[in-house]
């Protein structure tokens, strides 16, 4: 580890804009005149790679934050299986969705770190047990040498939000495709378009729970008591107001009010949108989910992999970002309509730059080797 990039602060943001350093500029445009953002949270890790200072870097990825800004910087990106890559040493978000990710400009670079990473951490309760590790191996119904997989299109995916140009390169990656041997069908994922409220209500409690710990008194900045002048909840006040971006106490606030009692339990009930996902991409894989007891038998109906976009939308400028954030907050967080299932079910995800944007691999949990194999086939013929 040579140096850390710059992002959204705790992670929390889409466009790399809200940060204690400045915004992070999209080096695959021109910066002069008019810049565009470089996505966010994980922004300066892609940007960075794009530039050719790394050859690859890692990123935490909540729901999108390593996949979005290596769309949007024209760079590989890959969100592991939960629990795949140890997160010892992370600063939490939302501890039930945080996943080290890897953002290259090349799959063998890639895979070669991903390799050194996927291993067993007793120091990370999260970490996938030896046991899963060895399940998943013996489950897997992909091979390296196969030559004809299922590729299945969620249809509530197909939203008229989707800009023209991106719905036009999905197209064409998928007659590619077919033309290689592959099959392509429609599948249905019923709770996707519900994801963003379990989501947004899921993370923001998590927050709001770890970093309560940031008081300005243990450890980390610390705002004004100069001389004993201040008593312990004005510093943890002053220290809150000058230390947290506007983005970060926008969503510890709503993650606190989503824990309390008036809420009407919206965690729960988020969960309870989280699981029943979980159970939809378990009847449309041909990979047995290896948390579960069930085995799947491999039919016609199912699929190997998912493969959708990253983004409705290209990346916008920065003035245009900004202004955005200014007028309603809340557009922000719908770009991450197409990111959030893999993140929810922690699915592996690999992002494939395409066509001067970008598409998701998505495969059964676990089932990490198979996306990446078949991520290496697009880099190789498609690309």
């Amino acid at each position: 580890m040579v140096g850390k990039t710059n992002l959204d602060q705790f992670g929390m943001g889409s466009n790399n804009t809200n940060l204690v350093f400045g915004p992070v500029l999209n080096p695959k445009y021109p910066i002069e005149d008019n810049p565009r953002v470089a996505g966010g949270s994980s922004g300066g890790t892609a940007a960075a790679v794009a530039l050719g200072s790394a050859d690859f870097g890692i990123g935490t990825d909540t729901g999108g934050s390593v996949r979005l800004p290596a769309t949007y910087c024209g760079q590989i990106g890959y969100k592991p299986s939960y629990g795949r890559i140890s997160r010892w040493g992370v600063v939490a978000y939302a501890q039930s969705l945080d996943t080290v990710g890897i953002v290259s400009k090349d799959m063998a670079v890639l895979r070669g770190a991903y390799e050194l990473l996927d291993q067993y951490d007793e120091k990370d309760p999260t970490s996938m047990t030896i046991e899963t590790r060895r399940r998943i191996k013996r489950l897997s119904p992909v091979s390296p040498a196969s030559t004809s997989l299922t590729i299945g299109i969620p249809i509530e995916c197909l939203v008229t939000e989707l800009v023209p140009e991106i719905k036009d390169s999905w197209l064409k990656l998928l007659s590619q495709l077919k033309q290689m041997g592959h099959q392509i069908r429609t599948v249905s994922i019923p709770h996707i378009p519900k994801l963003l409220l379990a989501y947004y209500s899921i993370c923001t409690a998590e927050a709001s729970s770890n970093l309560a710990r940031l008081d300005g008194i243990r450890y980390g900045h610390t705002a004004g008591g100069g001389a004993g002048s201040s008593s312990a909840p004005e510093i943890m006040a002053e220290t809150r107001t000058k230390g947290f971006h506007i983005e970060t106490i926008r969503r510890i606030i709503l993650g606190t009010y989503t824990l309390s009692g008036v809420s009407g339990n919206h965690y729960l009930r988020a969960n309870q949108k989280r699981e029943a996902l979980v159970k939809e991409f378990n009847q449309i894989f041909n990979m047995t989910n290896p948390l579960f007891h069930e085995l799947i038998k491999r039919d016609d109906s199912k699929c190997d992999f998912l493969l959708i976009p990253t983004t409705i939308t290209k990346p916008p400028t920065l003035e245009e970002a900004m202004a955005t954030a200014k007028e309603n907050f809340l557009t922000a967080y719908v770009n991450d309509v197409f990111t959030v299932p893999a993140s929810l079910a922690g699915l592996p995800a690999l992002l494939i730059p395409y066509d001067n944007t970008g598409f998701q691999i998505i495969g059964q949990y676990g089932d990490d080797e198979a996306v990446l194999q078949f991520g290496s086939t697009i880099e190789h013929n498609c690309i």
